[in-house]
């Protein structure tokens, strides 16, 4: 069954509402998971095997990061595509090092971007106000009704936004113009793999039809 982008943009922007207000109670947003899970991969540009890799990339990451960083750091490990990007604290560059070489020997990945900065771990605060400004980000984008916000991938680290997706050029600027102007967000950083509008039309024609060409 195709999903028709309006209803997809409601579905996404509601979801994102709640995970919002879940995230200033201190809450977890479990209603209706299952039925927005499959929606959201249902509009992924990336193929299932992607994004059946991207998973087991995070994961695989995730728990290496124990023996390599322990409690001297904090480290954020999002896949997309196969492309990992790394954000967060360690103690010094012989571990930021060490980090990003481990993750390159993990199967599958194509990338590697190192954005970990040498520093103490980041405080409480300081990562609930990024899980804040990420929601905005994404209910903004929902708003948006010249790109498709299941399209984006978005991190924030110290209020800089990374933007990741295969997106257009004009969908990519468009998102970042959206990412900068929420409140909070003190950089915007695009990582996006370029998809050509033709690429966009093959890959969701619905979707690329109800699209301007010209930039919003």
């Amino acid at each position: 069954m195709q999903v028709k982008p309006g209803a997809l943009r409601a579905l996404s922007k509601a979801v994102l509402c709640v995970a919002l207000i879940s995230s200033l109670q201190g809450c977890v947003a479990v209603v209706a998971a299952g039925a927005v899970g499959g929606a959201m991969a249902t509009a992924d540009r990336r193929t299932l095997g992607a994004q059946t890799e991207d998973k087991s990339i995070a994961l695989k990451a995730d728990t290496r990061m124990g023996s390599i960083v322990g409690d001297a750091g904090h480290v954020n490990v999002n896949s997309y595509n196969r492309k990992v990007l790394l954000t967060g604290e360690v103690r010094d560059e012989a571990m930021k090092r060490k980090v990003e070489a481990e993750v390159r020997e993990i199967s599958n990945v194509e990338n590697v971007i190192n954005e970990l900065i040498v520093s103490g771990a980041s405080s409480y605060t300081s990562r609930s106000s990024d899980t804040l400004i990420t929601s905005k980000v994404k209910i903004s984008l929902a708003d948006k009704k010249t790109v498709s916000a299941t399209s984006f991938k978005v991190v924030t680290e110290r209020g800089t936004v990374y933007l990741m997706g295969l997106v257009t050029q004009r969908e990519g600027n468009i998102a970042a113009q959206v990412a900068q102007g929420v409140s909070g967000v003190m950089r915007v950083v695009k990582l996006f793999e370029y998809i050509s509008e033709e690429d966009l039309r093959s890959m969701q024609p619905s979707q690329a039809q109800a699209q301007p060409q010209a930039n919003a």
